[in-house]
């Protein structure tokens, strides 16, 4: 907790139980400790990532505001879950009966002669609590499905006796049995040419020798390969 001539802040950090994709609050209590109504006004090194409510506000006299601050959903966490970011929350004594509508940036400028209390606040990152031995089997289905498990046999309790070995790659088989059916689709089809050719042949032979009486025959066995055919390109 900081303590100020006008207000308490708890706590001095801001704690966010860190977990990907999924926005996430931390809250500040902020105490009026005077008998005047208090502005106050919060900054951040990073403002695209927090939204703040309220970000400007009145504290009524010796009473309580609570603020909101919501980090938006992060996609990937940062080295040794370190944050850098950082917040400085500012206040000043304001007019009597004052609302939040009459708080104005001009108040925090120390510029124009105005005393500006100021508290800085540092962000933590909390992992989320490992899983316990009640509800290990749970954890188990958690696992990313692209690793395994192997127990190092380690005893030590402050490390990690987990090792993860990548699964085996499928990607080699699924090529080779395309690869196989590929090769024999292409052989079925060059022996469907070659059997046309000599039917094509036989065709012209039997005209020649029966007339026309053969020519039904042909288109009948040429039918039945196109349909041959036709099966095979459709594997």
């Amino acid at each position: 907790m900081s303590t100020g001539e006008l207000v308490s802040v708890d706590p001095l950090e801001l704690k966010f139980s860190f977990e990907l994709n999924k926005q996430i609050n931390s809250s500040l209590q902020l105490t009026n400790k005077t008998d005047n109504y208090v502005g106050f006004k919060v900054k951040t090194t990073n403002p695209k990532k927090y939204c703040v409510r309220p970000n400007t506000g009145v504290v009524l006299p010796r009473s309580t505001c609570e603020i909101i601050v919501t980090m938006q959903a992060q996609k990937e966490a940062p080295p040794d879950m370190q944050c850098k970011d950082k917040f400085l929350l500012q206040s000043v004594i304001a007019s009597p009966g004052a609302t939040p509508k009459d708080i104005t940036p001009e108040m925090f400028s120390k510029e124009s002669g105005n005393v500006v209390e100021e508290c800085k606040l540092k962000v933590v990152y909390v992992p989320l609590t490992p899983p316990t031995s009640a509800n290990a089997q749970g954890a188990k289905e958690v696992l990313p499905f692209n690793a395994l498990v192997v127990d190092t046999g380690k005893l030590s309790g402050t490390e990690d006796s987990r090792t993860y070995v990548d699964s085996p790659d499928k990607s080699s088989e699924v090529k080779s049995l395309i690869l196989k059916l590929t090769d024999e689709k292409n052989a079925a089809i060059e022996q469907s040419k070659r059997i046309l050719q000599e039917l094509e042949l036989l065709r012209r032979g039997s005209n020649k020798s029966q007339g026309g009486g053969a020519s039904l025959l042909f288109v009948i066995v040429v039918g039945l390969i196109g349909l041959i055919l036709g099966y095979i390109m459709k594997k």
